[in-house]
């Protein structure tokens, strides 16, 4: 595994920081057909759908099937886990089941989801998406920068769009998803744990807030004169590290109009985030952060319109699937945390199919979505060997 993800590292984006391997640029698309062989390598029956994702298949006795996998594009200046982690690992339970002989009885199926990072299209998870039937008409015709539609960039990476609903897989038809994923926080490396149980995935509530003041002189508009559009956001920056108190909030971008030194700013936007496995909680902080800016403009005199930009729920992972994790991970006789998560995954998407789980190994430093981002060897092995574990005791109910 450590060669795998040594040799999937090498496939980066040449003027990027870290280990950059963005959806639809060159070296995503090469990586792929790397991934696509060694899943066949492994023994894997493989085919791209028309939304991208590449799925592995080894056959099972009877009905039923279990999925696991996780996705191999990065964000900008990304690491060499975050994802790649959980697909090596899922073609080498692949490759360890079929080298066994062992018989399963559930079809296993490995998929490398396109796209589980946010991209120019604004469109997180497009490959968990189609296969969940959640990818619509709406993402598929929204544009990047150059006026490329989302459709056209997954023909780029060699899905076909109009093949794009065939993608979708029956509500029900899954037994079992499970995605082995990098903590991406500091809890397990502090408890030298190797392992967690996730019990859950924060839902995540985005805002876009614009506020829309009076450019003035900088020179020779009286403070009490001033229309400020800046000052404004910056209240409303403020209200959503206030408010983030029992979850997480963030303001990760704000536009500044016209954007020069000398000019009063006459307009602002913020796009702002709430993160939590409460549902309750994520409605109480968006309707609590748009009377927060409402009240800042009006004290500027600055209008203020805030708008959803999107929203994920909260997902519970499946009893049933913590219950096998944990036989099979008391079974190897390594110690595990239950942990909730605060990043997205393609867990969240997969669980309109059927049960979910997901099992975390420690990230050094608790850093991810950097160069730094590290897994140590005997983490990855455990993390491995506990989504091995996990599949046969599954495989076994």
């Amino acid at each position: 595994m450590q060669a795998d993800l040594d040799a999937l590292a090498e496939f980066r984006e040449p003027d990027a920081e870290g280990w950059t391997r963005r959806v639809f640029s060159p070296a995503y698309t090469r990586s792929r057909e790397w991934v696509a062989s060694s899943m066949g390598d492994a023994g894997l029956a493989v085919k791209r759908d028309g939304a991208g994702n590449v799925v592995g298949a080894l056959p099972g006795s009877s009905s039923g099937l279990l999925v696991t996998g996780s996705h191999t594009d990065t964000v900008a200046g990304g690491g060499r886990f975050d994802g790649p982690l959980g697909v090596l690992a899922a073609i080498e339970v692949a490759r360890c089941i079929r080298d066994s002989g062992y018989a399963l009885q559930h079809e296993l199926r490995v998929v490398d989801f396109l796209g589980e990072e946010p991209n120019e299209f604004g469109v997180s998870c497009v490959g968990s998406r189609s296969i969940a039937g959640t990818l619509t008409p709406t993402h598929l015709a929204s544009r990047d920068a150059s006026g490329r539609t989302l459709a056209e960039a997954i023909a780029s990476a060699g899905g076909d769009p109009d093949r794009i609903s065939d993608a979708a897989w029956t509500p029900g038809s899954m037994s079992a998803f499970v995605e082995l994923h990098i903590e991406q926080g500091p809890v397990l490396e502090d408890s030298g744990i190797p392992l967690a149980i996730v019990s859950g995935i924060a839902g995540i509530d985005r805002v876009q807030a614009i506020f829309s003041g009076e450019a003035a002189h900088a020179g020779t508009t009286p403070m009490d004169s001033r229309h400020d559009a800046l000052c404004a956001a910056a209240e409303a920056v403020l209200a959503v590290e206030r408010l983030a108190s029992g979850g997480v909030g963030t303001t990760g971008r704000l536009e500044v109009f016209p954007g020069a030194a000398n000019v009063v700013p006459g307009k602002a936007e913020m796009w702002a985030e709430f993160r939590s496995i409460d549902r309750a909680w994520l409605d109480e902080r968006h309707e609590g952060f748009a009377r927060a800016a409402a009240e800042a403009g009006a004290r500027r005199g600055v209008v203020t319109k805030v708008s959803a930009m999107s929203r994920t729920e909260p997902v519970t992972t499946s009893a049933e699937v913590r219950a096998a994790m944990k036989i099979a991970i008391e079974g190897l006789g390594l110690q595990f945390l239950v942990l909730a998560s605060g990043a997205g995954h393609d867990t969240v998407q997969m669980a309109r199919l059927g049960p979910v789980g997901m099992i975390f190994v420690p990230s050094a430093g608790g850093r991810s979505h950097c160069a730094d981002e590290w897994t140590g060897p005997e983490y990855v092995e455990a993390g491995a060997s506990a989504l091995l574990a996990t599949i046969l005791a599954l495989d076994a109910r």
